[in-house]
């Protein structure tokens, strides 16, 4: 009879703790269910004691841009090259024959105009030889004058028949025959004169004098180099350009409109060209070309690097726009300009020319306001917001404002 509560006891504790659980079910799946659709439960405390922060609501805007103004501009259409200075002539200079030098009359690094006496060389023996000659000119001149006047002379006796004509005729190819050898001896005059120039060595061309290799009292030998003259004003620079470059080359040289600047340090010089190679170099796909500068200055020095610049038209009044703002798209290039109403339009575009940071285009009239930040995923027609950071540093690489 006293097992019978026992069993009342456990039947009571089970249905007790059936019901817990189901109350435990009952109360944990609508809080699951509400979070899984979203809904915002309440915050339970994290392992670190905190209250976690709800996660933002994401929720989508209006896109953010930058702009820069298209400008209308003249546009110089340039070719960029690295260039060495090189000399319009430099000579060598060597005697042509083996003398003892007597005089050195330059000395080095000294500016000389053409013509310039350089070295003097033992001329005694030209000189005696000059001399020799001279003198065999002018006994064989008065050799010809007696034989003129007997032939003259013949010539009346021969017409009074005093004397036979074939001794008249006898006098004349005397005559003939000194004429000849005068004219002989006139030559050695000349030949003798050559060689007495050789003595005296001058500049061929002005210009600056290099090292002297020799001194006075030295034997030199022929064709033995002595120095050298470089000229140095005007000079050339001396660079290659792309062949995609030689027909704008081309049709400003034959215009006269083609410009070179240098680039040396900081200043900046002015030339022209001068020169194109009369064939590209196959292997590297270039020209060589040459420009011509003044250099009474003589800021240009043979050997010396320096950066040209060639300009070989420009377009007037041309239409810039940042390159960054370009979209090329498999149907051509467009940008995406933005008006008062803030909405961004896309304008089909041709570029005609780019440098450096900056397209010319056609399409636009310029004065647009140009996306070139944020342009990407826009849509026709699509509201957009102007972010004004930066703007001015947009706005100075396009070289105009957006008001």
């Amino acid at each position: 009879m006293k097992a019978k509560p026992v069993n009342v006891v456990l039947a009571a504790v089970a249905a007790l703790a059936s019901l817990t659980a189901i109350g435990y079910v009952a109360l944990g799946r609508p809080q699951l269910a509400l979070a899984d659709t979203g809904t915002p439960a309440a915050s339970a405390p994290s392992a670190a004691g905190k209250v976690a922060a709800p996660a933002a609501p994401a929720r989508g805007g209006v896109p953010m841009v930058r702009l820069a103004p298209a400008q209308r501009r003249d546009v110089p259409i340039e070719l960029e090259a690295n260039g060495t200075v090189v000399p319009l002539n430099t000579v060598e200079i060597r005697p042509h024959v083996t003398r003892l030098l007597t005089q050195v009359h330059v000395k080095e690094g000294q500016f000389v105009a053409a013509g310039a006496l350089l070295f003097a060389l033992d001329d005694r023996s030209e000189r005696a030889a000059l001399d020799r000659a001279q003198a065999q000119l002018v006994r064989d001149h008065a050799t010809l004058a007696d034989l003129e006047r007997q032939f003259k002379r013949s010539q009346e006796l021969a017409a009074q028949h005093f004397i036979s004509v074939s001794a008249a005729d006898s006098l004349q190819t005397q005559v003939e025959s000194q004429r000849a050898l005068l004219q002989a001896d006139q030559a050695a005059l000349r030949s003798a004169q050559v060689d007495l120039s050789y003595t005296a060595i001058r500049a061929p061309s002005a210009g600056r004098v290099g090292a002297v290799n020799v001194f006075a009292g030295s034997l030199v030998q022929a064709n033995a180099a002595l120095a050298t003259v470089t000229q140095i004003n005007p000079i050339a620079v001396s660079f290659t350009v792309p062949e995609s470059g030689l027909a704008g080359l081309l049709n400003g040289q034959k215009a006269g409109a083609v410009a070179v600047s240098a680039q040396l340090a900081e200043v900046t010089l002015k030339g022209k060209l001068s020169f194109i190679d009369s064939a590209v170099d196959p292997t590297a796909g270039t020209i060589r070309v040459k420009a011509q500068f003044d250099n009474a200055d003589t800021r240009l020095w043979p050997g010396q690097y320096v950066h040209a610049r060639i300009t070989l038209e420009t377009m007037r009044d041309a239409v810039v726009v940042p390159l960054a703002a370009i979209v090329t798209r498999p149907d051509g290039a467009l940008v995406y300009s933005v008006g008062a109403d803030q909405l961004a339009q896309p304008r089909k575009v041709r570029v005609l020319h780019a440098f450096g940071k900056l397209a010319v285009v056609s399409g636009l009239e310029g004065g647009e306001r140009i996306i070139v930040e944020g342009k990407q995923n826009l849509k026709p027609g699509a509201k957009v917001r102007i972010n004004q950071d930066n703007q001015d540093r947009l706005v100075a690489d396009a070289g105009g404002s957006t008001q």
